[in-house]
């Protein structure tokens, strides 16, 4: 009721409706952990296309499989990525600096993260400032040349009116840290003293520079431990703890002649178990290298990972065989061997937008673009072999082209008998929980009581109903696909004195048509009467 009826008259009061509207959360927002030319290292960066990857971390790069696995994402229709680049070096070294001279020190500077990038930089100081008297300030051109030496400005960044002074607002350290995204301030130069008129410096010295500087780095090859990292410094996938959220993660090859340990992998899908994602496994090169035995490798391998992994994980994990044959862009269009983790992330998220997550990320309508072929080509009598054991195929088939043939997670090999034996079931169920993780978050410190319990069957039902009218569940009607139960029955009364309340939300789930059966009988004669 109002505070205070003070006054005979009409009072007016706005009463709360108890409607909180659950969104759905993402369902393809995908993971990337690798190794790249550039860009921030142990930091989840979000990109929305290849051209924006390129721009933050080099593109295509033949050391690294990562480029090759974000574009052929975004080619089969990814949009939204989180790029974690890992790195096999010590940073400060690796990192390329460029130094300024004054009269009594250095101003020193270096990329913004490490790499043989970073030689390419170059700054140039003028004078011509707001004030010609203040001999503390200074204007700084940061460009990026197309190589070392090189004279093609591909970037550039000028800041002007940058002071040595610490106590001034634009003390270069942090317009420049904060500002710059090619440079940050190593060592600042004297308070006393700001870099000489017209000197211009590079990362790389090529005798015509009036000061120098240190080259940058690539690192060596990445292994295993840098993808597995370390769960308090927050590297490799761990590194995921900064973000939000993200559905699928994508391991590529640490490089084009190596495989990930299986280690790795359960590691990367116990991660993903905590986090609500699914890991999309690549099969190891080995698996096809001998044609012959082709097969039978693959039912031991797939079979040895999820060992390893473990089935309560495995329920989190998919695997693709065999391996995609594309045309190498930067080795003149020659066809190579790739890893298909990129090319299905992209495929996942395509089915999403166009039919949703309960619908298999398979069949005719999850076709790659771009792709020649795979590194071995299967009979339907090989695929029943593979399939039972919940490894899925990549197939080729007459006019309809190169496909995704299989929706089965880790843990969908018939002997398990697995709840979670379908990629789109499990899918949906992570969808469904991460949503409604998120769009409850209100209900904690609320008076815990019948009114409560209403509001959430209200809003919950609201979410699964409007599901159901996209089709997301089986039934003919929301009573037969999915129910929400929160009263006394969840809730006792020994919950309420803990501060507990208990939510049961059901559903049934929409399973693939993986078998279609037939059945045709030939009709007798029929005598007219």
């Amino acid at each position: 009721m109002p505070s205070a009826l003070a006054h005979p008259g009409v009072y007016i009061e706005e009463v709360p409706s108890g409607v909180r509207t659950i969104t759905g959360v993402a369902t393809s927002i995908t993971a990337f952990v690798g190794r790249a030319q550039r860009g921030p290292v142990n930091r989840p960066v979000r990109v929305q296309s290849f051209a924006e990857y390129s721009r933050l971390f080099g593109g295509l790069w033949q050391p690294s499989t990562m480029g090759y696995a974000v574009n052929q994402f975004f080619q089969h229709g990814g949009s939204d990525g989180l790029i974690v680049r890992v790195f096999n070096g010590t940073l400060a070294t690796s990192t390329a600096t460029i130094t300024l001279a004054t009269a009594t020190g250095t101003l020193v500077l270096e990329a913004s993260s490490p790499g043989t990038w970073g030689s390419a930089l170059r700054a140039t100081v003028d004078h011509l400032t707001r004030d010609a008297s203040d001999t503390l300030l200074f204007n700084l051109l940061i460009e990026e040349l197309d190589r070392p030496g090189g004279t093609t400005v591909v970037g550039a960044e000028q800041f002007r009116n940058v002071s040595v002074d610490p106590a001034s607002s634009r003390f270069v350290n942090t317009v420049i840290n904060e500002q710059s995204a090619l440079v940050n301030v190593r060592s600042s130069a004297p308070v006393d003293e700001s870099p000489a008129d017209g000197s211009v410096a590079v990362a790389d010295p090529d005798g015509t520079a009036s000061a120098g500087g240190t080259l940058g780095s690539n690192g060596s090859d990445i292994v295993d431990a840098q993808i597995t990292g370390d769960q308090n410094a927050r590297t490799g996938i761990f590194a995921l703890e900064s973000a939000d959220l993200f559905n699928l993660m994508c391991i590529p090859p640490p490089t084009h002649t190596s495989d990930l340990l299986p280690a790795t992998w359960a590691s990367a899908a116990s991660y993903c178990q905590g986090r609500r994602a699914m890991l999309i496994v690549d099969p190891p090169a080995a698996w096809t290298a001998n044609p012959s035995t082709a097969i039978s490798t693959a039912e031991t391998g797939v079979n040895t990972l999820r060992s390893t992994i473990g089935n309560d994980d495995a329920i989190n994990a998919m695997v693709y065989f065999p391996r995609l044959r594309m045309p190498d862009p930067l080795s003149e269009n020659r066809i190579a061997d790739f890893a298909p983790c990129g090319a299905v992330a992209g495929i996942i998220a395509r089915t999403d937008v166009q039919r949703g997550a309960w619908k298999a990320p398979a069949g005719l309508a999850a076709s790659f673009s771009g792709v020649q072929g795979f590194t071995y080509t299967m009979t339907d009598q090989q695929n029943g072999v593979l399939n039972p054991v919940g490894l899925n195929c990549l197939r080729t088939f007459p006019v309809a082209g190169h496909l995704v043939w299989g929706a089965r997670t880790l843990a969908g090999a018939d002997l398990l008998a697995s709840e979670w034996k379908y990629v789109p079931v499990r899918r949906l169920a992570l969808f469904i929980e991460e949503s409604l993780f998120r769009g409850t978050q209100w209900v904690v410190f609320e008076p815990n009581d019948e009114p409560l319990w209403a509001q959430i069957r209200l809003n919950i039902g609201a979410f699964m109903q409007n599901l159901f009218r996209q089709g997301a569940f089986q039934g003919s009607s929301p009573r037969d696909a999915y129910f929400v139960k929160c009263d006394r029955e969840t809730t006792t009364q020994n919950d309420i004195d803990r501060g507990i309340v208990n939510i049961l939300v059901g559903f049934a789930p929409l399973k693939p048509a993986e078998f279609v059966v037939i059945k045709i009988q030939q009709m007798a004669g029929q005598v007219e009467v």
